[in-house]
Parts: structure tokens; C-alpha cells; sequence
């Protein structure tokens, strides 16, 4: 039994003694952590605050404006528009610019003034089904709390109301809560395309990031070398099957979103499928370039964990980008999953097409020519 454990002590040293004498096995065991802690310290707030409203006032008086500060001075909401038209109104959500929009029809003070019920209307994209059940919640609580400073205003001017108001009267404003896309506010297809996009993105990063390793720790890259065929040759060669798998995944797991979870499929396959190539040369593009840094599998597949994590957690997939840091705001348009989880939704379930899409299509492209021309330079070099 003593030499059993001094054995294994002899192996534990050996094992530790080589792992920190790669320099990037060093680098992969200490930075990544911190980096990550960082990430999720940041990031992770699952709390709604400025949630981006656009406001629809038809009324323009003075009920109106201080139910407008009553939200904006709320820290739930953020006026980032004032339209004049429900078509604005409109084209905003559809763009994802604002989550939600207030409208206030043109009689809202001539009712609450002659006694009557007015309504306030409260638009939310429930593409999110959890922001837009906050944002109903929100906004109940808001106008219920104008009402009862109104009716307590009320009372303080003329003390004789409160013996001939009815028991628990509150206010006459009565808040209309209409929720699009997601009317029942099902999680599952608020979720469902988002998975789509992360499994493909896992599946792949993984694929690719063992190609160019494969090859040399079992030393057919040498081979390779010495052969007639270019680098950009090699690259085709090892990402097209990984692109052709990637596509049927997307088929396979798209098919049963739809007709087994019942998530709406209202845009366009086509376009689907366009994004998703875009999306794909991102992932190839990053995969190869982890691949052509890494000396063997294991340290492949620690970096790849170390890319995937971070991608995730700035993608707004899971914490809202709205919630984290401006700093780590920006960080996030260099991730190109922000920008598929936004398309894949908005054709899933807003029926979006490219004149609303496009520039989260160019941004994907941009992220996807840069990397990948990082990626042939230094899978070029390791050719050559």
C-alpha cells in the first residue's frame, strides 16, 4: 500500500512538473479562470433596468407627460424614441430597437377628467418571454402607483372624497398590456432557437478546433507539408465537411423545434439557411485558428472551452446585454453569436426578413472575413 501511494505521488509530481512547463498549458490553466470570473461577475445580472421603451403620446397633456416621467424615473424603462405614427411605433419593435412601447390615446386626459376609465396601452415584443413578463409587471406596478398618488392628491384637496370614494379606489387609468409574437409568452420559443444556435456553435467550434491537431499529433502533417497542396486547398478541405454538418444539424434540430416543442416558424428557411453559412464561417474561422495554436488535442480542447463560455455569457442569451457594463457592452459586438441568437429569433418568431435583418447579416460577415483571414495566415504558416 506505501508503494502504491508513492507511485502515484511520483506520477501526481511528474504530471504536475509537465503541465507547467508548457508555457501555454500555463497560460490555459491560470488566465482562463480569472477571465471567466471576471466575465460572469459582470455579466450575470438577471435584473431588468432600462428596458428600451418607445413612447406613443397622442394625448400630449399633462396626465400624459407625468405618466411618461412616472416610467422613465422608474429605472425599469429607458425612452429611446418618441413616435408620432403606429407605423414608427411598429418598426421599431420589429427592428428589436425597443422591447416595449407606451401609447396614450388622444382623449386619455378628457376621460380621466370627466370621471371616466382611460386606458394605457403597453406594447411589449414577447419574442423574450421573461422580459416581457417583467415588463407587464412593471408597468402594473407604475400605473397603480400613479393612481394612488392621484387619488391621494384627490383626497388632500378636498377631504370630503374619501367618505365618498368606494372602498379601495385607486385611479381611473387602467393599463392594456399587449404582448406580439409570443402572445401566450411560451419560454420555450424564446429558448428553443436560442439552443439551435448553441448547439451548432459547440458542435462545430469543437469539430474544427481538432482538425489541424489531429493531423499533427498523429503526424500526417508533415505529409501534408510536403505535398503540392495549398493552404487555402487544406482549409477548404477540412472545413467544408464541418460546414455540411453544421447544416444538417441545423435542419435536423430546427425540424424538431418546430414540430415537436411547437415553435412558430414564420420566416423565411431561405434566409435561415443564409445566416446560418455566415454564422458557420465564423465558427470554421475560429475553430481553425484554435486548432493551428494548439500542439495537441488536450490543449485544443481546453481552448475551445475557454472561447465558449465567454461566447455564450456575451451573447445575451442567458443575461441580458442591456444589464451588463457599457464597457462589456461593446465587448459584445465582437460576438458573433449575439448577432445569430438576434436573427434566428427574429425568423423564428417575428417572420423578419432582410430588410430588418441586414445589419446584423453584415456585422456576422465582418466578424466571420476577419477571423477567418487570422485563421488561413496562421494555418499558412503552419504549413509552411
Amino acid at each position: 500500500m506505501r508503494l502504491m501511494f508513492l507511485r502515484v505521488k511520483v506520477f501526481l509530481i511528474k504530471e504536475v512538473l509537465q503541465a507547467l512547463r508548457d508555457p501555454r498549458l500555463r497560460f490555459l490553466i491560470i488566465l482562463p479562470p480569472l477571465l471567466q470570473l471576471v466575465a460572469f461577475g459582470y455579466a450575470a445580472n438577471l435584473d431588468l433596468k432600462n428596458i428600451p421603451m418607445a413612447l406613443y403620446d397622442e394625448d400630449n397633456s399633462r396626465i400624459s407627460r407625468e405618466l411618461a416621467f412616472a416610467f422613465s424615473s422608474s429605472g425599469y424603462f429607458k425612452f429611446v424614441s418618441r413616435v408620432q405614427s403606429p407605423e414608427e411605433m411598429t418598426a421599431l419593435i420589429d427592428r428589436g430597437t425597443v422591447s416595449a412601447a407606451l401609447h396614450f390615446g388622444p382623449d386619455l386626459a378628457a376621460r380621466v377628467g370627466s370621471g371616466r376609465t382611460a386606458l394605457v396601452q403597453v406594447i411589449v415584443a414577447g419574442t423574450n418571454s421573461n422580459t416581457a413578463s417583467l415588463v407587464q409587471s412593471y408597468s402594473s406596478q407604475i400605473i397603480e402607483r400613479y393612481n394612488r398618488a392621484r387619488l391621494k392628491e384627490r383626497i388632500d384637496r378636498n377631504p370630503s372624497l374619501k367618505t365618498i370614494l368606494p372602498a379601495g379606489a385607486e385611479g381611473i387609468l387602467q393599463p392594456e398590456i399587449r404582448v406580439w409574437y409570443n402572445t401566450a409568452l411560451v419560454s420555450r420559443n424564446f429558448y428553443v432557437p436560442g439552443i439551435i444556435a448553441l448547439v451548432i456553435m459547440v458542435s462545430i467550434l469543437n469539430l474544427t478546433a481538432m482538425a489541424v491537431v489531429r493531423e499533427k499529433e498523429i503526424g500526417t502533417m508533415e505529409q501534408i507539408m510536403v505535398t503540392p497542396i495549398r493552404p487555402i486547398e487544406f482549409i477548404l478541405g477540412k472545413t467544408l465537411p464541418f460546414a455540411l454538418i453544421g447544416i444538417f444539424q441545423v435542419a435536423l434540430v430546427s425540424s424538431v423545434g418546430v414540430f415537436w416543442f411547437d415553435v412558430p416558424m414564420r420566416g423565411s428557411l431561405l434566409l435561415l439557411f443564409l445566416a446560418l453559412l455566415i454564422f458557420l464561417l465564423s465558427l470554421l474561422a475560429l475553430g481553425l485558428f484554435i486548432s493551428s495554436i494548439s500542439r495537441n488535442q488536450q490543449q485544443s480542447l481546453v481552448t475551445t472551452f475557454f472561447f465558449i463560455f465567454p461566447i455564450i455569457l456575451l451573447s445575451g442569451f442567458i443575461f441580458p446585454i442591456a444589464n451588463m457594463p457599457e464597457i462589456i457592452q461593446y465587448v459584445t459586438y465582437l460576438n458573433p453569436l449575439r448577432y445569430f441568437l438576434v436573427i434566428i429569433r427574429d425568423i423564428f418568431l417575428k417572420g423578419s426578413g432582410l430588410e430588418i435583418l441586414w445589419p446584423q447579416m453584415a456585422a456576422l460577415l465582418a466578424i466571420g472575413l476577419v477571423v477567418m483571414t487570422l485563421a488561413v495566415r496562421r494555418v499558412g504558416k503552419t504549413l509552411d
